[in-house]
């Protein structure tokens, strides 16, 4: 019942989904009637889909923006440094499960279908280990999931329940349940669009759910905060005794539990406890409108499908105009052909020869009168407006216009921009409350000691640095500092925000820096011998790096 609401209430948005991907994408841009009408008459029935091109060009440019993570220190037991630790994890965790495409296949299901999804997951880290890694993995289909229907939050933060429905082939689902009664998890929406991959397997629904508890509290006498319920265990309580750390308040809080249930129509198959407080599907959104309550999610071409239908009519029709130059029909008096069949046919069959009756009039086909010059200006018409109900015009595509300076280039490819730049701004936003799921699992995946890998900027730098429980130093042994975090990090200590750090349009800040400082040589080039080495390091280019150490030791 639950799921039955849920999707009555979304399946207005997966329906426009599947047409604008399809139109789109596919190039399905006729109607079923009209291509069956022209192909019984023998009429051409041609595509120019223009869409796909301005669906691309969004896309990319999201790719030259990739959004980055950044974790900020909130607390009293939280640290700039180790809060660069926990950034560094995350840009492994997204290098190692290939986040990037998760990323860009969910921002291509939200610009060409109006939404799309990635997902957090926990795996072991290596096959023989037991210490586990979080993952990011893309949804490749985007209509098999079904959102909380009472969710009001533009980024997935606020569900409380959510839905991903897929097909398991048979075999492997005979293998993973051997007892399971093999029943479809049914769904009105997918029995009707796929029965035909239905038959030889069972859609199983994995049915996600939050739920809200009171939890209790201690604060201690020396300003720590801690659950009751590890407080009161013995050996915990012993220890804080023994330091004669007593508590000394108590209250209850909200907090979030959140449980996996893969099932059939008839049973659950498995039921899993997740380890982090939010459900682990990020929605990317395309363009939300809300009416009277009811959530649209719009592609960016959505608005565009009329005049790309029109702009394949005019310029089929030109085209046909064209093709009917050798269809034009012949004068003849009646009576004076040999062989009419011949004469029927010519326009299609090419005869070496036509015979008329000797002594008649011989005939003559009429004039071709040329492309109906209202059909031109159509297509014309229909193009311009494809661009207007985009927003992107000329300029955004590359198209070189009257500009002659190359900040007027830019600023015209900024306006254009700027009018889908909702749909990277949105992926921005999915991002930041990936990087609140992340945040919020490391504790609970990382812990014990270990050993963990840490990227720096662009993914640069890799770093190996001990998990661990932190051990209070001296002062002076740590240069002011109360904890050594120089080689130990507890990142179980503290509570930490996320941001995310949208950039310019460079592949990396490396290639940003390396641009912004040639263009300052150029204007004072004198700076090359204060800090050409700098300049160097930012090269890309093999020999770059020990060029940069030559210039820094002269």
């Amino acid at each position: 019942e639950e799921y039955k609401r849920a999707e009555e209430v979304f399946r207005h948005n997966k329906e426009s989904a599947l047409d604008d991907v399809r139109f789109s994408l596919l190039g399905d841009q006729w109607d079923e009637n009209d291509k069956a009408a022209r192909k019984k008459d023998g009429r051409p029935c041609m595509t120019y889909n223009r869409l796909a091109a301005f669906v691309r060009q969004i896309v990319n440019d999201s790719r030259q923006n990739k959004p980055a993570i950044v974790v900020r220190p909130v607390d009293s037991d939280s640290d700039p440094e180790t809060a660069e630790i926990y950034v560094g994890l995350i840009r492994n965790i997204e290098v190692s499960s290939n986040a990037d495409i998760a990323y860009d296949t969910a921002i291509l299901q939200a610009v060409a279908g109006g939404f799309g999804y990635f997902r957090v997951n926990i795996q072991y880290a290596h096959d023989d280990t037991f210490d586990k890694d979080i993952v990011i993995e893309r949804i490749h289909n985007q209509l098999s999931v079904t959102p909380d229907p009472d969710s009001v939050s533009a980024d997935g933060s606020d569900w409380m329940k959510c839905w991903i429905v897929d097909r398991l082939p048979i075999d492997d689902f005979k293998a993973k349940y051997p007892k399971a009664k093999k029943t479809n998890w049914h769904t009105d929406y997918y029995n009707k669009d796929f029965d035909a991959i239905n038959d030889d397997g069972v859609w199983i629904a994995e049915y996600w759910e939050r739920e809200e508890f009171d939890r209790a509290i201690c604060l201690l006498s020396d300003g720590t905060v801690i659950d009751e319920e590890i407080y009161n265990k013995p050996e915990v309580y012993g220890a804080y005794q023994i330091q004669g750390i007593e508590k000394v308040d108590q209250r209850t809080t909200k907090s979030y539990k959140v449980t996996q249930k893969i099932m059939t129509g008839a049973e659950v198959l498995e039921e899993n406890e997740w380890a982090g407080k939010y459900i682990p599907i990020v929605p990317v959104l395309g363009d939300e409108v809300i009416v009277e309550g009811k959530k649209y999610y719009r592609s960016a071409i959505s608005n565009s499908k009329d005049a790309q239908r029109n702009y394949n009519f005019w310029r089929t029709t030109s085209t046909e105009s064209v093709s009917d130059q050798s269809k034009s029909p012949y004068m003849v008096e009646e009576g004076t052909l040999v062989d009419p069949h011949k004469w029927a046919t010519a326009n299609r069959i090419k005869y070496a020869y036509l015979e008329h009756k000797k002594g008649s009039q011989r005939p003559t086909r009429e004039p071709f009168a040329g492309i109906p010059a209202g059909a031109m200006q159509e297509a014309l018409n229909s193009n311009d407006d494809i661009k207007a109900t985009m927003g992107m015009f000329d300029a955004s595509l590359g198209a070189q216009g009257n500009e002659q300076s190359g900040r007027a280039i830019i600023a015209r490819q900024t306006e254009g921009d700027t009018s889908t730049f909702h749909f990277i701004d949105n992926l921005s936003r999915a991002i930041r409350h990936l990087g609140r799921i992340v945040v919020d699992l490391i504790p609970k995946v990382y812990t014990g000691e270990r050993i963990i890998r840490v990227l720096g900027v662009d993914n640069k730098e890799p770093t190996n640095v001990q998990l661990g429980k932190l051990e209070q130093v001296p002062q002076s042994e740590f240069e002011g500092e109360g904890f050594n975090t120089s080689r130990i990090y507890d990142l179980s200590l503290g509570k930490y925000d996320v941001t995310v750090d949208a950039g310019p349009s460079f592949a990396t800040k490396r290639q940003e820096a390396a641009y912004q400082m040639t263009e300052m040589v150029r204007a004072y080039p004198q700076l090359m011998q204060i800090a050409g080495d700098l300049l160097a390091e930012n090269l890309d280019w093999p020999g770059a790096d020990e060029l940069a150490k030559r210039m820094k030791a002269m």
